[in-house]
């Protein structure tokens, strides 16, 4: 069976993003590095190319300049199931510059798009009741990070507040 490999393409940031989230995300590793040689397209001694994994899933990171840039038609979910999974993801990924967007998306210092999202959104998202579904919907709309008694309670038709 292939393997498909999530590769990112940065300027000159594939080391130091490749640290980065490796210290966000547990069971992470950088797990090899190259570097320019003499005479290659980049300064010798830097970073080409970063292996790394992101609780289990490899990555492939490259230094190939300011050719390309991210952009959100692309984008990792991250499944955090509890508040304060989604807080810790939330303000971690936000460090340094990031910014946050709406409906749980953010994007990190590098221009990289997150979502961070509780597993429990696609079961309200998909509630039998079609009211159910337009509340949550609708308070999700409100929000940038996720707040899941928010949600809750939306889709309970309860007072909804922050």
């Amino acid at each position: 069976m292939p393997k498909i490999t999530p590769f990112l393409w940065f300027d000159d940031q594939a080391e130091e993003a490749a640290e980065f989230y490796v210290a966000i995300f547990e069971n992470s590793r950088i797990t090899s590095v190259s570097r320019y040689p003499e005479g290659s397209p980049g300064e010798a001694g830097t970073a080409m190319s970063v292996q790394f994994e992101l609780d289990g899933v490899e990555f492939q990171a490259l230094n190939g300049g300011p050719v390309f840039s991210f952009t959100e038609a692309i984008s990792f979910v991250v499944d955090a199931p509890t508040q304060e999974e989604i807080d810790r993801l939330w303000t971690a990924l936000l460090a340094d510059g990031g910014t946050p967007s709406q409906c749980g998306w953010l994007k990190d210092r590098f221009g990289l798009s997150w979502q961070i999202v509780p597993p429990i959104l696609g079961e309200l998202l998909s509630d039998p009741d079609p009211e159910r579904q337009q509340r949550t919907m609708q308070a999700m709309l409100q929000m940038q990070k996720l707040d899941i008694a928010v949600l809750k309670a939306a889709n309970a038709g309860e007072k909804v507040s922050s």
